[in-house]
């Protein structure tokens, strides 16, 4: 049946989008087992919202390591699962951006960016990447709802250019994708919106078509 086939689900989208909430209500809902970003032991998160240019290329190899060793604990799962966040908006939209704006150096970028080209050869892909789609306005209100301390000097401008990159990287991407528009949806408090979205997912996974 292919409902009890493993099913490797990811959810991708910019700061405050929602998605270790939504990772956290899908793996409940479909008793899936659920990963998430590691942030609040990240040790150069905080160092990176002082100084972007100092500790870019710190930040992103770290992001980098940290997503590959999950990738490989998560192909050794035998049940289904959904991750939070995945490995591929870290070359595509965050170093890119910080390249863009001058904050990692070209050689810095193309070492990354070849780390990144091996790493991913051994990767599979998700059978179903979820996009959360916010505008800015959403983002900064679900940000400051969380109240991470530093998280506090994020910019407007710096949520704007993800944003883009987020929706230039979404348009390329050619696996399984389910882009989901959350500024009208609040599927935290609302049952009847998070059922919507279960109903997305289990058509795109599980649908008669597929």
């Amino acid at each position: 049946m292919a409902g009890k086939e493993k099913k490797y689900i990811a959810i991708a989208g910019n700061i405050g989008a929602g998605k270790s909430s939504l990772t956290s209500l899908l793996g409940k809902n479909f008793g899936w087992e659920t990963y998430y970003e590691s942030v609040d032991d990240n040790p150069y998160l905080s160092d990176f919202y002082e100084d972007m240019r100092r500790w870019s290329f710190n930040l992103q190899i770290y992001f980098l390591s940290s997503r590959f060793q999950h990738q490989k604990v998560l192909h050794s799962v035998e049940k289904s699962l959904i991750q939070d966040r995945t490995i591929y908006e870290d070359v595509e939209i965050f170093a890119k951006n910080l390249h863009e704006m001058g904050l990692m150096s070209n050689r810095d970028y193309e070492n990354y960016k070849s780390l990144f080209r091996e790493m991913v050869t051994y990767l599979k892909a998700p059978d179903l990447l979820i996009y959360l789609r916010a505008d800015v306005p959403t983002l900064v209100r679900q940000i400051q709802q969380r109240g991470r301390d530093y998280e506090n000097t994020i910019r407007i401008e710096y949520l704007e250019r993800l944003n883009r990159l987020y929706e230039e990287w979404i348009e390329k991407y050619d696996h399984e994708k389910l882009v989901i528009d959350t500024d009208d949806l609040d599927f935290v408090n609302n049952q009847e919106d998070l059922g919507k979205i279960v109903s997305m997912v289990e058509q795109r996974l599980y649908g008669l078509f597929n």
